[in-house]
């Protein structure tokens, strides 16, 4: 596969994903609630897996893209190259829902937000700085355990979307009271920017903690893979 080919998959995947994961929360989110907005997330990245996963891998996210490389199953140029792919795919997707939630009569960005993550008072449930950097980390370990294991080559074949797209569901059901959940740099990204643009810092400000905590519960992950459960 052409690398370039790899690149733009990765870019499209992590659009679809911002675009409909906080989309829905944003346009939809008094409808659905946290559930359907879980399901958004999840179902979105399931369909993703099935779409550009033959071409890419669907990682649509630098923590898996990291993982993935301790791993050894892609190289360091790839790594990189994915990052800024999903990072740039993240803010146009984050852009253009601006465009759209603006249509509505009443919408505003700085009220309304664009679906960015945060911690204290920018936190949906008010958690604190340390909860959500331990809920990040664990959150991230464990979607990359089913990720690694369901990709393994003694698990069941073209079952890996399900388990991947479920798992991320049951991660945002437990998840969106205390930080929104990222597990993905990219998705927090994107938005940060965005709101930031229009004057609301408090996402670009807090966006450290939603890369440091993914990418450690990735590592975390990676080594255990390695070291307790990859395969002789």
């Amino acid at each position: 596969m052409r690398s370039y080919k790899k690149y733009i998959a990765e870019l499209i995947g992590t659009f679809a994903l911002v675009f409909i994961g906080c989309g829905t929360a944003v346009i939809a989110g008094d409808d659905v609630g946290f559930l359907g907005i879980s399901f958004a997330f999840g179902l979105t990245l399931l369909g993703m897996v099935y779409a550009i996963g033959h071409i890419s891998g669907c990682h649509i996210n630098p923590a898996v893209s990291v993982s993935m490389r301790i791993n050894g199953k892609i190289n360091t140029k790839d790594m990189f190259m994915y990052i800024a792919f999903q990072c740039i795919g993240a803010i146009i997707a984050s852009t253009l829902l601006f465009l759209v939630a603006a249509g509505q009569p009443g919408y505003s960005v700085l009220s309304d937000g664009l679906g960015q993550n945060g911690y204290d008072a920018a936190s949906p449930g008010n958690y604190s700085l340390v909860s959500a950097l331990i809920a990040e980390i664990l959150m991230t370990m464990v979607f990359l355990l089913v990720i690694l294991g369901s990709t393994s080559k003694n698990a069941p074949k073209g079952l890996a979307g399900i388990a991947i797209g479920l798992t991320l569901v049951l991660i945002h059901i437990f998840g969106i009271p205390i930080t929104g959940v990222s597990v993905n740099p990219a998705r927090s990204l994107g938005p940060a920017i965005l709101v930031a643009i229009f004057g609301n810092m408090t996402a670009i400000i807090q966006l450290w903690m939603f890369w440091v905590g993914p990418m450690i519960g990735a590592t975390l992950a990676a080594l255990m893979w390695i070291f307790i459960f990859k395969e002789d």
